[in-house]
């Protein structure tokens, strides 16, 4: 956007901002001002700026009113019940307008069959999504849960293991897609060795996260913002089971030391809440504020019982604090998107 925010000079950053070169180049997101007369956003007022969706290893085990996978448990501290599969579908919904509606950015191949693998598939939308898209493609999804739907596109099918064992060997990939998987990953740098062994040379990986430690640009959020506690607390307990909370920033370097050439980088800014001028971004953020409300119970309430022993109680009560400061209008707070595409070498021509 060609217009200069002038209400206020942007905030230095703190140790939880941002420091990537291709950050600090991306324009500085505009303020709505015009609605901000009353001082909160009600429900009905941000769901009219997003879009509307319609809304053995089976063995699920339940947990404070939550259903939490059984298969490698303790692997995966988030629910993926109806309700979150609800919410990972939003999620899903949110990073097609984030990438301007295109479900990969890494340059595929349209002359010949594809082999496409979906590292954590969740409810397998992306997976039947890119099926529709590349009919020629044999796509398969993985994920702990079972929970994808039985009838699929007859080139999509989806198998339940845990992608942080040995892979299995099979046949090279042309894409390798590895979305959303902030506090589920123990050990980056082998999951992208083990990706790297199975991409074809020439062939794509596509990796998706957020940087999930929230910011202003005009220092608008003020002292002790819960939102932003929210996430110090998030990452903090993340950090504690071994798993990256927030691991967008460090995609880059992670292609980059497990042998991908011609990486590529893009940031995307995501406003939490409907505050921004420019259209799109608004629906966005409000996209992104439900998206928010609604991961704070499967964000927080297994991971803080199981890690950092809160009672339930003392999590809902954390909870609508969080609720009360996602709601203020005169906060300006936002997150980033990051997403990182990637070779592997294609095999040198005998000659």
């Amino acid at each position: 956007m060609a217009e200069q925010q002038s209400a206020q000079a942007p905030a230095a950053p703190t140790a939880e901002q941002p420091q990537d070169p291709a950050t600090a180049a991306a324009p500085t997101v505009v303020v709505d001002t015009t609605s901000e007369e009353d001082s909160t956003y009600d429900e009905d007022e941000v769901r009219s700026y997003a879009t509307s969706l319609s809304s053995s290893v089976e063995k699920y085990k339940w947990e404070h009113g939550r259903r939490y996978h059984s298969y490698r448990e303790g692997a995966y501290n988030f629910p993926n019940d109806e309700s979150e599969q609800d919410r990972l579908d939003l999620s899903h919904h949110l990073c097609l307008m984030l990438l301007d509606d295109k479900l990969h950015l890494a340059d595929l191949p349209q002359d010949k069959p594809l082999r496409i693998l979906d590292v954590g598939t969740g409810t397998g939308i992306w997976a039947m999504d890119i099926g529709d898209k590349y009919p020629n493609a044999e796509v398969v999804g993985n994920d702990l849960s079972p929970i994808q739907p039985r009838w699929v596109p007859p080139n999509v099918h989806f198998e339940v293991d845990d992608v942080e064992d040995t892979w299995p060997p099979r046949a090279p990939f042309d894409l390798i897609h590895i979305r959303y998987m902030l506090g589920s990953i123990q050990d980056w740098p082998k999951l992208l060795r083990q990706a790297w062994d199975q991409v074809a040379p020439g062939g794509w990986i596509e990796l998706q996260d957020f940087n999930t430690h929230a910011y202003s640009e005009d220092g608008s959020e003020g002292e002790d913002n819960m939102v932003i506690k929210f996430c110090q607390v998030f990452n903090q307990a993340c950090d504690k089971m071994g798993r990256n909370g927030s691991p967008g920033q460090h995609l880059k370097g992670w292609a980059e030391a497990a042998g991908f050439t011609n990486v590529q980088h893009q940031i995307r800014k995501v406003p939490i809440g409907p505050w921004a001028k420019d259209k799109k971004l608004k629906q966005i953020g409000a996209l992104y504020q439900i998206n928010l409300t609604e991961l704070l119970e499967a964000a927080l309430l297994g991971l803080m019982t199981r890690v950092e022993g809160w009672s339930p109680d003392e999590v809902h009560v954390f909870m609508a604090k969080v609720r009360t400061d996602l709601k203020k209008k005169s906060v300006h707070l936002m997150q980033e998107f990051h997403v990182v595409w990637a070779q592997k070498p294609a095999a040198p021509t005998s000659s």
